[in-house]
């Protein structure tokens, strides 16, 4: 079978799960993507702009198109339709812009909820990342769509609700190969694996690390993700006030964050906005004791026998729990180690063979 996978945000976990997918699949996939940045532009106008490279790469119709929804996916299945012709189209939804919390530099925009919430709506099959996301999407589609003067697609958003499955994004677990028991006597290893912006909640991370070394507890610290232009200025105070104990920081090949995963102790989020959380599934596969807000997609994620100790309420619990994982490394090691064959699941060698099948199933349905 001939899959499009349509992706205008060709970059970090995007670019994975498009690489992923088409690595893993048994069908015949080809990428037609955009690069990763602009993404405004991208909710405006890729539809038309990627329409076109459709034309351009494709000698047949395929049989399937799959579409990140980080455009106006409608619009390319109009602006497509000479290319694509009657293939159906699944719309996967990495993120929305519902509920978003915007940064002191951002305005609310109506715009990009209402191509979120027109993309699924037009979709054959819209497909969510988790539960979670799906059920905060259509909440808060349904509250949204209630500003409008009349009709206001009421009875729509529960249909399109109704035909929208969930399939976890596919991570490349396999990669991480087995985990090195660090030295014990060295100081533990706090992880923060995610991409520097502001809904990932830097701020919060820095004062969990400000108040470890008030209580003089001996650690080493580990900042990796992917940095943009908007970069929390709350970072930039972490090597002044870390020193030598500030053993990674920036963007990281992956070989290089391979090995910081292997050896980290814990792996804490301090994220506002996440719908699935590759970065600490990846963390916790390694087997790194996670320490996650008790919010969003988290408590999905830890089995209700670890819940009291990985997910905590505010900033002081997130305190008291890091302080846990340190003074406790065994113990909390052995807890890492029982969880991270709970997220084996969405290792790649699980997830493709069931997105083959959900798009076998649209085209026979079709």
């Amino acid at each position: 079978m001939r899959v499009l996978l349509v992706e205008s945000y060709y970059g970090g976990s995007h670019r994975a799960w498009s690489d992923g997918y088409e690595a893993t699949s048994a069908h015949e996939v080809t990428l037609l993507t955009h690069e990763a940045r602009f993404w405004k532009w991208r909710m405006h106008g890729a539809h038309l702009t990627l329409a076109d490279a459709a034309a351009g790469i494709l000698d047949e119709s395929p049989d399937v198109v799959l579409v990140s929804s980080m455009m106006n996916v409608g619009a390319f299945m109009g602006a497509a339709r000479a290319t694509i012709g009657t293939a159906p189209v699944a719309a996967y939804f990495h993120e929305s812009q519902f509920a978003y919390p915007l940064s002191p530099l951002d305005r609310p925009d109506q715009t990009y909820p209402m191509v979120n919430w027109a993309s699924a709506a037009s979709a054959d099959l819209p497909i969510f990342n988790s539960a979670f996301h799906r059920d905060l999407f259509f909440e808060e589609a349904e509250s949204f769509l209630r500003q409008f003067p009349d009709r206001r697609h009421g009875a729509l958003v529960r249909d399109v609700e109704r035909r929208s499955i969930v399939l976890p994004v596919g991570v490349d677990l396999a990669r991480l190969g087995e985990r090195t028991d660090p030295v014990q006597n060295d100081p533990p290893l706090i992880l923060w694996n995610q991409r520097w912006e502001h809904d990932k909640g830097p701020d919060e991370f820095v004062e969990l690390i400000e108040s470890l070394i008030s209580r003089g507890i001996d650690f080493e610290v580990g900042v990796v993700g992917e940095r943009f232009v908007s970069a929390p200025e709350s970072f930039d105070r972490l090597p002044e006030l870390l020193g030598d104990r500030l053993v990674a920081y920036g963007f990281l090949s992956d070989d290089e964050y391979v090995d910081i995963l292997r050896r980290a102790d814990i792996v804490v989020s301090t994220a506002h906005h996440e719908f699935f959380g590759i970065a600490i599934v990846e963390a916790m596969a390694a087997g790194v004791f996670p320490v996650l807000p008790d919010r969003l997609i988290y408590p999905q994620r830890i089995p209700a026998a670890h819940r009291d100790r990985c997910l905590y309420d505010d900033q002081t619990e997130l305190t008291e729990k890091v302080t846990w994982a340190i003074e406790n490394r065994g113990a909390a090691r052995e807890i890492g180690g029982a969880l991270a064959a709970t997220v084996q699941q969405f290792d790649w060698s699980v997830v493709a063979p069931t997105y083959d099948a959900v798009l076998e199933d649209l085209v026979q349905r079709s």
